[in-house]
């Protein structure tokens, strides 16, 4: 899908995603995910800052990402009524340029669906992770069985038009493929939702 028609699907659904962030959506993937988080981190494709009241802003220095404008407008006003100190940057994740382990975590939800290259995004997070830091994902993916797989790539060139996400992808296969070492795992819905924490192999 051609970046800029991406960019002003997300820009549209923004008001959707706001809506589902002050409901506290996947709140509690959401709050097991980031829980105990310290220090510089990164959260990519942030969108409208559903993980924000997660966050213990007494122990983080969030820098925020992601290439809609307007789920930016949408995220910092979030910020501001929760009374955050976030560094939001505005750009395509996959284009995104920072320092090398830079960030003590590095924090991803739902966002890998959407790349045409998530294996670079992953490699990326890799290398802006400091060596001793973590990764914290919550992604969807393939379920656990034959008709719910078979379902997923069925319906997928619709969920991909109608939504900018991909619905077949192998998240596990992605991770491990990435050289991110696992540490722990869940999986929820049939295995769709993948709660990972994970950190970089410097083998």
């Amino acid at each position: 899908m051609d970046q800029q028609k991406l960019i002003r699907k997300f820009d549209k659904q923004s008001a959707l995603y706001e809506e589902n962030t002050r409901k506290r959506m996947l709140r509690e993937w959401r709050q097991r995910l980031i829980e105990g988080v310290s220090g510089d981190i990164l959260e990519i494709a942030v969108g409208t800052g559903a993980n924000f009241p997660y966050y213990d802003m007494t122990k983080v220095r969030l820098t925020a990402a992601d290439f809609s404008p307007m789920m930016l407008k949408r995220a910092a006003g979030i910020a501001n009524e929760l009374q955050m100190q976030v560094n939001f940057i505005e750009s395509d994740i996959e284009k995104l340029v920072l320092p090398e382990q830079s960030f003590d975590y590095v924090v991803s939800t739902l966002s890998l669906c959407g790349y045409d290259n998530p294996a670079h995004v992953l490699r990326n997070i890799r290398q802006w992770c400091r060596p001793d830091g973590r990764i914290c994902l919550m992604e969807h993916g393939l379920g656990n069985n034959i008709m719910l797989k078979s379902a997923q790539h069925i319906l997928n060139p619709i969920a991909h038009k109608i939504s900018g996400c991909h619905w077949n992808r192998d998240i596990m296969q992605m991770v491990k493929d990435s050289g991110l070492q696992i540490e722990r795992m869940e999986q929820h819905w049939g295995g769709m939702i993948h709660l990972i924490w994970a950190v970089p192999d410097n083998s």
